[in-house]
């Protein structure tokens, strides 16, 4: 087939590692033809291109900053996004016919152009669910459900889960909050299709001389968080369990990442000073799979006034590396919960300083409960988050 992907993530290559480029380039490897467009945000300074790779293409289209900006920019440029996109959809790719169009969200606003290509190519649509706008925004008090701007995007969210020909959600928890809260949706289209990675074996590329390991502390239990550092985040809880955790010499945690709360984290550790923590602003991807090899628990935050199941796809390394997880969510995802369940982690709720403190005492201490915890988390990567179950279950539509 030629699969054409709409995206907010920025996409240079299909070898890239994350869970679209992992999942198109299963695509690609199973001989579908990949097409993928992605923004290239102003602050990069380049105008919009077309990348060729084998059996891929992929259209940067030039954008106002979406991502790690100000309100007013990312406002502006969601709403014009979609005319960015159809203007180079015509310029590059005029004479493409698309048997499958995928998208994720964010944003919500790619409704019309998918309506339209969908009708142009005759082709089936499967949407992405990654984010739950705009109620995610009114849980985070950064919009009213009573404003137009709420009823607007609201009024979208619709249009674009009628108009998709399948939705796959991130969890049963995230599929039953969207069937609850959107009535008329024909249930049959909506499935549970997990954040997945393309999970092959690992090359022992990696050298131990690497510089990230000088700055890492021997002789202790490495707690790592790595990813966004934004509002949704619930970034103050994080903070308060470095300071609780103080006490404990052995224990040392490790916050790799960006996003809009960059700026509070920096202050807080030039005031704070902790000896017991260590920010990284920015690694890349190889040295990032350095420190999760030498990290021993992954943590996962999110802000704690959600009403949606969010299901942040930061576990998926944690569990490739075989590190046991540590959640601090709101009560409504079922993140945490699996975890539990499935025993590659603990959970509890945001803001239980006390409770979460003794499940860093539990890890510290406790070496076979680390690798136990580990390896369980690894098994069920490679059953529930593995790729090719998500590619199979998209496919499984066309046989």
């Amino acid at each position: 087939m030629k699969v054409l992907f709409l995206t907010l993530s920025r996409i240079n290559s299909i070898e890239e590692q994350s869970i679209y480029q992992d999942l198109l380039r299963k695509f690609r490897d199973e001989g579908h033809n990949v097409n993928i467009i992605t923004p290239i945000e102003r602050r990069f300074n380049k105008n919009t291109h077309l990348i060729k790779e084998e059996k891929v293409k992929i259209l940067n289209v030039k954008t106002p900053n979406i991502q790690k900006t100000n309100l007013v920019e990312k406002g502006f440029g969601t709403l014009i996004l979609e005319f960015l996109f159809k203007k180079a959809i015509k310029k590059y790719f005029k004479n493409e016919k698309f048997d499958l169009i995928m998208y994720s969200t964010p944003p919500i606003t790619f409704t019309r152009l998918v309506k339209t290509l969908k009708n142009d190519n005759d082709a089936k649509t499967y949407l992405l669910l990654k984010d739950i706008f705009p109620q995610n925004a009114v849980d985070l008090k950064m919009m009213s459900s009573s404003g137009i701007l709420y009823k607007y995007f609201r009024k979208k969210e619709i249009e674009l889960y009628d108009m998709s020909d399948w939705i796959g959600c991130m969890s049963e928890e995230n599929k039953k909050y969207v069937l609850k809260h959107n009535p008329g949706l024909n249930e049959a289209k909506v499935e549970v299709n997990p954040n997945s990675i393309y999970l092959q074996e690992e090359k022992n590329t990696f050298s131990d001389s690497n510089k990230i390991l000088d700055i890492i502390p021997q002789n202790k239990i490495i707690f790592l968080y790595g990813g966004n550092l934004g509002k949704p985040q619930g970034i103050n809880f994080l903070l308060d369990i470095i300071i609780a955790s103080n006490y404990n010499s052995n224990a040392f945690f490790i916050i790799v990442g960006s996003g809009t709360e960059t700026d509070k984290i920096n202050k807080w550790f030039d005031t704070k000073k902790p000896d017991n923590a260590l920010f990284i602003n920015q690694l890349n991807q190889k040295d990032y799979e350095i420190l999760l090899k030498h990290s021993h628990v992954g943590l996962v935050f999110l802000h704690p006034d959600f009403t949606i199941p969010n299901y942040p796809s930061r576990i998926l390394p944690y569990m490739k590396y075989k590190l046991p997880i540590l959640f601090a969510t709101d009560t409504n995802t079922d993140v945490g919960k699996e975890a539990e369940l499935h025993e590659y982690g603990f959970w509890c709720e945001s803001g239980k300083i006390d409770e979460f403190k003794k499940f860093i005492e539990s890890f510290t201490f406790n070496k076979e409960l680390r690798i136990e915890m580990g390896i369980n988390g690894y098994n069920r990567l490679k059953k529930d988050f593995n790729v090719n179950y998500s590619y199979k279950m998209i496919m499984n539509h066309f046989n």
